[in-house]
């Protein structure tokens, strides 16, 4: 019998719970979190603060409650101040002042990302706000009740920042989205794409201040505007959202970390302590795309590390097959999905690359009704050939093709593969040229 302990109950250390209580009956398992609450689904949130769903209840999938009932002793609103590793003993405390001594056989850390904060002037200013958290997204909720926050500024055009400029839209605020990039997501996508957002956003009404670099935050108590190195935009509620970096100190002295200061670890979730493991946001992973340990956080990408630590530390043994950093954003009626790395990265890598493009109709054109166009692009290494990111954007909801794409990444299919690639064809779904296939056969 081992006794495990896991510092987080995040997206990773939930995952890594629920597999540790599966997994053996014989394990204590023993959790110590700093929240109040367990498994919030914060890429939800902009939903919630957007009006579009009802409220928060079904944005969290787990609790104290669930975890204890399948054998897991979980404290909250414990804070872990300190690691020994050589007596393998964590120590802190829980609020109202009891201390933490607890010893362990193996340690998972699930200690996640805090956000980016820019050190700017007038920071903290009432109504300058965060998103990341249940608690924050209540404290926007309620604050966007005052009809007195008309402007509302957005300091961050990554996804979240795009999610939450609509989600104020949505409450007819005037929206401004500000960023130090030509364009909002240029992380995820290369500029076609990235042009098809910004377009949307604007044709909503959001307006779009890039290339500008946030000076400070004026106001006497209150935020009144957001000064840039360009403009000065009115703002009764600023939302930070320019990202996140591991949350790594806990044994940052001790434990081998990437050069953000994410936790290193191999396929096993292993850190370079033994019998210390780490997941989630606060750790690297395999990106496949690139062949290299890089810093991608997804909730997914975080799930799927707990599950290998919890059968790797249960002794079990599984080893991660590396990521390919899959995702989508859905504003209005444009979805956008992509996995890999975008041509403009790859250049900025010093990977050689091409690129092949393409845009159809979904179905054929009879189908007169639900047939808008697909754009696509699928980035491959031009001398091995093989694929190493796509993106695809459409009103039509296409997603589920990028998880072929994701799998290209990891098997490294070539983009010669997918040009007799099976696709099967029914009006109702698709074209007889698929819009892979001719992506594929038109490529260099």
């Amino acid at each position: 019998m081992s006794k495990i302990v896991v510092i987080g109950a995040n997206h990773a250390g939930t995952a890594a719970i629920n597999f540790l209580t599966d997994l053996s009956k014989e394990n204590q398992v023993i959790v110590f979190d700093r929240n109040t609450n367990i498994s919030f689904l914060g890429c939800g949130m902009a939903l919630w603060i957007g009006g579009q769903i009802r409220g928060s209840e079904g944005l969290f999938y787990s609790s104290k409650e669930k975890l204890e009932a399948k054998g897991a002793k979980v404290t909250m609103e414990a804070e872990i101040s300190k690691i020994d590793f050589k007596k393998k003993v964590v120590y802190g405390a829980v609020k109202g002042g009891a201390s933490i001594e607890e010893s362990y056989d193996k340690l998972i850390l699930a200690t996640g990302s805090l956000p980016i904060l820019p050190n700017i002037k007038g920071m903290d200013l009432e109504n300058v706000q965060q998103v990341k958290i249940f608690q924050n997204a209540q404290t926007v909720i309620e604050k966007l009740k005052n009809p007195a926050i008309k402007n509302v500024a957005v300091i961050g055009a990554g996804y979240i920042g795009v999610e939450l400029a609509e989600a104020f839209k949505r409450h007819n605020k005037n929206v401004v989205l500000i960023d130090s990039m030509p364009t909002s997501l240029s992380n995820y996508y290369d500029t076609p794409f990235t042009e098809m957002m910004d377009k949307n956003l604007k044709e909503h009404g959001i307006e779009l201040a890039y290339n500008q670099t946030v000076k400070e935050l004026k106001g006497t108590g209150k935020v009144e505007a957001v000064v840039t190195d360009k403009k000065e935009y009115p703002a009764d509620m600023v939302v930070v959202c320019i990202g996140f970096r591991p949350n790594t100190e806990l044994g940052k002295n001790d434990i081998e970390t990437f050069k953000n200061g994410a936790y290193l670890v191999n396929t096993k979730q292993e850190t370079s302590i033994k019998d210390v493991y780490a997941i989630g946001d606060c750790a690297t992973v395999l990106d496949n795309s690139i062949g290299e340990k890089s810093y991608i956080a997804l909730a997914t990408n975080a799930v799927r590390s707990g599950v290998v630590a919890a059968h790797n530390a249960s002794g079990i043994a599984l080893d991660s097959i590396g990521v390919q950093g899959s995702n989508g954003i859905n504003i209005y009626d444009l979805k956008m999905v992509s996995t890999g790395i975008t041509a403009e990265r790859a250049k900025k890598l010093g990977i050689d690359v091409e690129f092949t493009d393409f845009t159809d109709l979904q179905r054929p054109e009879f189908m007169e009704t639900d047939n808008p166009p697909v754009k696509l692009r699928i980035v491959y290494n031009r001398k091995t050939r093989a694929v190493v990111g796509a993106q695809m954007a459409s009103t039509y909801d296409m997603s589920m093709g990028i998880h072929m794409f994701s799998l290209a990444i990891q098997e490294k299919v070539t983009i010669d593969k997918l040009k007799l690639l099976d696709i099967f064809f029914l009006p109702h779904f698709n074209k007889p040229y698929n819009y892979i296939t001719m992506a594929a056969i038109t490529a260099k």
